[in-house]
């Protein structure tokens, strides 16, 4: 099935137990169907030097309509400065799980 009106959110944070807290959050309030926490090594420039760590990703299944709301959400509840916050549009997907992804956000 092709629809591109999902999406999956993507944030990292320092912090395992902020990651699931933030995580668990956004699927509360229903902005995300469901969202998955794995452990990942970051390597990055900030500050003008490059830098690395180990950090926790946060994808989050919604539907593209919800992108803005789901943004500011974790913006707000974020303790990083410049959270990372990116939307990767859902180019094909089972219509079973997807019709799920829909009933599961409002």
């Amino acid at each position: 099935m092709t629809n591109r009106e999902f999406l999956v959110l993507t944030t990292t944070h320092d912090d395992e137990g902020r990651a699931r807290e933030l995580a668990a959050a956004a699927v509360r309030e229903r902005l995300a169907a469901c969202a998955q926490v794995y452990p990942v090594h970051s390597v990055y420039r900030w500050d003008g030097e490059v830098q690395e760590g180990a950090e926790w990703r946060v994808d989050l299944k919604t539907r593209a309509a919800l992108a803005e709301r789901l943004t500011a959400f974790l913006v707000e509840r974020h303790s990083y400065r410049t959270p990372e916050v990116i939307g990767v549009p859902v180019v094909t997907g089972s219509a079973g799980y997807l019709d799920w992804v829909a009933a599961e956000t409002a």
